[in-house]
C-alpha cells in the first residue's frame, strides 16, 4: 500500500484513508495541517487490484460502510467523515 506521510506534531498513530477527488477528503487533510498534526495517509482510488481490495478490507474493520474520509488514530478510534469537532477534540 501506498502510504504518504505528513510531517507534523506525533498525537498518536494517525492514519487518514482517503479519495483524491473527494472534497471531504480535502478539507480533513487540510485541518489535519491546520492543526500541525503528523499523520500518515492512502487514497485508495490511486491503488489498483489486490492492493486497493486489501485497503478496503483494512478500512471495513473500522467503518464497515467504508465511507471517506475514514480517520482512525491509535488502530481504536475511528472519525468517519468530515466532522470539524471531533477531529479538533481528539487531535487538537
Amino acid at each position: 500500500m501506498t502510504i504518504n506521510h505528513v510531517e507534523g506534531t506525533q498525537k498518536g498513530k494517525v492514519m487518514l484513508y482517503a479519495l483524491s477527488t473527494c472534497g471531504w477528503c480535502k478539507k480533513t487533510k487540510a485541518l489535519l495541517g491546520e492543526l500541525g498534526v503528523a499523520y500518515d495517509y492512502t487514497d485508495v482510488d490511486q491503488l489498483i487490484g489486490e492492493e486497493q481490495d486489501a485497503v478496503v478490507e483494512e478500512i471495513k474493520k473500522f467503518n464497515p460502510a467504508c465511507n471517506f474520509p475514514t480517520l482512525v488514530i491509535d488502530s481504536s478510534k475511528c472519525i468517519i467523515g468530515f466532522k470539524e469537532d471531533e477531529i479538533r477534540e481528539a487531535l487538537g
